[in-house]
């Protein structure tokens, strides 16, 4: 008799240590911090994000009327620097002109702090500046920070708005090859660059840039992803805040994730930005 009320004693705790395990498990599961807190594809977006905003900034200098002297300056206006970095500048088919930055076949050190090797083509179907011009970004074994950039970008020139600011459409089709094997990311984007203030100026350091749009892509783990910008992304082109975003939001949001708020800040000039998902933020250094 005794065995018997020992057995059911030891089925029922079973059963309550079954019930309490299986408990701590669905809140875990339903714990969001626990279930979905990586930010590595909001670093992937912002990754290749910048990369082609680098060849937006460097088509800018470049072809400002055709001149390479600012292009290739040390001084806080100048995006690069001189001592590897060679511009060479095609105009045998006018008005169209080819430009070409060639940054060596080793790193060289730039003014915004990364290393690049390697050719950017540049076609111009007009001046920079002039609306309807058309600029075609083609990398050749060209790498930032030892990561490779490949693919196309196309920027075009759709003159002045209603606040008078020039305004540029960019569509870009890119790869980066991450360095040490550290995947691919493929990122597709349709933005628009407002250049809105500096226009006026010869200077680099004040311009600033408002840009829009939305992207689509495939982190370097494989995993297909949406973006949205919906607060206006500002780049502040003065020497110390040019390699990023200094403020403005972004919805990113990865297949069959949540949602991630991208926020680059209030303006300050930094490599840091707030990653919020499912309520939960956390900070990433930018790439």
């Amino acid at each position: 008799m005794k065995t018997k009320h020992f057995a059911s004693g030891l089925i029922i705790v079973t059963v309550v240590l079954i019930f309490l395990v299986s408990s701590c498990k669905k809140d875990k599961n339903n714990d969001p911090e626990e279930k979905d807190k990586d930010t590595s594809s909001a670093v992937d977006q912002s990754l290749a994000s910048s990369a082609v905003n680098d060849m937006t900034s460097i088509a800018d200098e470049a072809g400002r009327n055709y001149s390479v002297s600012s292009f290739k300056t040390m001084d806080t206006n100048g995006l690069l620097s001189t001592s590897c970095a060679t511009v060479t500048v095609d105009s045998s088919a006018a008005p169209a002109r080819t430009i070409t930055v060639n940054f060596g076949a080793t790193n060289c050190y730039c003014n915004d702090g990364r290393y690049r090797r390697g050719v950017l083509n540049f076609t111009f179907t007009g001046k920079y500046r002039d609306s309807l011009t058309v600029i075609t970004v083609t990398p050749q074994n060209y790498f930032v920070n030892d990561n490779q950039v490949t693919g196309t970008k196309i920027i075009k020139n759709l003159g002045h708005n209603a606040s008078s600011h020039l305004v540029y459409e960019i569509n870009a089709n890119i790869q980066i090859v991450k360095a040490s094997n550290g995947g691919t990311v493929s990122w597709q984007c349709a933005r628009q660059r407002e250049w809105i203030a500096g226009e006026s100026t010869p200077t680099w350091s004040d311009d600033m840039y408002s840009i829009t749009g939305n992207a689509t892509g495939v982190t370097s783990n494989g995993n297909s992803f949406t973006s949205v910008i919906t607060t206006p992304l500002l780049r502040n082109m003065a020497a110390g805040c040019r390699k990023h975003f200094v403020s403005g939001v972004l919805e990113h949001t990865p297949n069959g994730k949540a949602t991630r708020y991208i926020d680059y800040g209030n303006g300050a000039c930094d490599d840091q930005a707030t990653v919020t998902i499912n309520g939960i933020s956390y900070t990433i250094t930018l790439p």
